[in-house]
């Protein structure tokens, strides 16, 4: 009998771990990333406070692995969770430890925390990286709260190498993070960061110097921050598309902001593709460079289809996603693509005597700007050619 006053029902983290229970060996935990720019931000404390608050709702938490690296904040978040005991691994007359995957597997915790994602394990272990002992956790039904740095990524590996002049040795797929039920960014301006660090927060002061004046370099740290914002928001963006064509919403999502180009057989297409190269550059922004092929098309000598192809080879240089299409209506094809992409801005040229415009003679343009009121539509009038 409940007591008055008294709320035995089960929380909701607790209704989640009873479905996975019955859900068997099948049932797959979720994976929570805390991301940032760089050490020190504060992934591992957050990581931690998350824990703490679960447990506080009775859910049943341990601590997978996490290092202090002597931080007392971090000691502190730690205080009064339960924390896996380790393996330990010899190794060249050396005792490491190391996560015990099979220990926590066996315990059977709700959820785990598990701290630098991007670890090498060593020799010996069952897995080289320590995210692959997080993919285990994950089809064990554990739900798993890890944490990473952006450099750490494999896609960033040469830009990192080239903005700070350090090789990343500890990488992780780029899959490992896009494959996360949740990506949060733990933020933090570059000269708060340094400060952190001469305050002795995150190294001794004897390291702090040196990492000051080598990785936490102010301008290092405003790229690799630039490049967790840009990571987190593409994320977000993707996240974005999915519920929209999920929940089948029309319009364009004006958060969006994908640059759509109209190229065709012109000599001025490649000028178009480098201006709205400009135009993505500015927005951060991914460039859809779009060809729509009408039945006029049929009549396109060899060599106009040559400069077309040419012409689509450039806008993939310049790192553009090419989409070619087929369809009587050029604007609305156009608006179409727009919507599935969810671009914000299309930018189009006009040059009436191109061979498509005297065949067409449909104002792309404005149909364009009554078919898809709320995109941007940049319209860029053919450069005279020297006589």
């Amino acid at each position: 009998m409940t007591e008055p006053g008294r709320d035995d029902r089960p929380n909701p983290d607790q209704l989640l771990e009873q479905v996975r229970r019955q859900a068997g060996a099948g049932a797959r935990g979720r994976h929570r990333i805390y991301l940032g720019m760089a050490p020190g931000v504060g992934k591992t404390f957050a990581a931690l406070q998350e824990l703490q608050r679960r447990a506080e709702r009775s859910t049943d938490a341990i601590v997978g692995y996490v290092e202090t690296h002597g931080r007392p904040k971090t000691a502190e978040a730690l205080e009064g969770l339960e924390v896996a005991p380790r393996r330990k691994v010899e190794y060249r007359g050396v005792t490491i430890e190391e996560m015990d995957v099979d220990a926590i597997i066996k315990r059977g915790p709700s959820v785990c925390v598990v701290d630098e994602l991007a670890h090498t394990n060593a020799p010996g272990s069952k897995h080289e990286k320590r995210w692959q002992d997080v993919e285990d956790l994950l089809a064990a039904g554990i739900t798993v709260i890890s944490t990473v740095n952006i450099q750490h990524l494999e896609s960033l590996a040469d830009i990192v190498e080239t903005i700070t002049g350090v090789t990343v040795h500890e990488r992780i797929p780029d899959g490992v993070v896009d494959g996360a039920d949740e990506l949060e960014l733990v933020d933090m301006s570059p000269h708060a960061l340094r400060q952190r660090m001469r305050h002795g927060n995150i190294y001794p002061p004897d390291r702090a110097e040196q990492a000051l004046r080598r990785f936490f370099r102010e301008g290092n740290l405003t790229a690799l921050r630039e490049l967790a914002l840009r990571k987190v928001a593409t994320t977000v963006e993707q996240d974005l598309e999915e519920y929209l064509h999920a929940h089948h919403v029309e319009g364009v999502w004006p958060a969006a902001e994908r640059v759509l180009v109209c190229v065709d057989a012109s000599a001025e297409a490649q000028h178009l593709v480098r201006r709205a190269w400009a135009l993505a550059n500015r927005a951060q922004a991914p460039l859809t460079a779009v060809f729509v092929e009408t039945p006029a098309w049929s009549q396109a000598s060899p060599e106009v289809r040559r400069t077309l192809e040419e012409n689509l080879r450039f806008a993939e240089d310049m790192g553009a996603e090419c989409v070619r299409l087929r369809a009587n209506d050029v604007a609305a094809a156009v608006a179409n693509l727009a919507q599935e992409r969810n671009a914000g801005s299309i930018v189009l040229a006009h040059h009436p005597r191109s061979w498509l415009s005297e065949r067409l003679r449909e104002p792309v343009a404005s149909r364009l700007l009554r078919l898809a009121p709320a995109l941007d539509v940049h319209v860029i009038i053919e450069r005279p050619r020297p006589s």
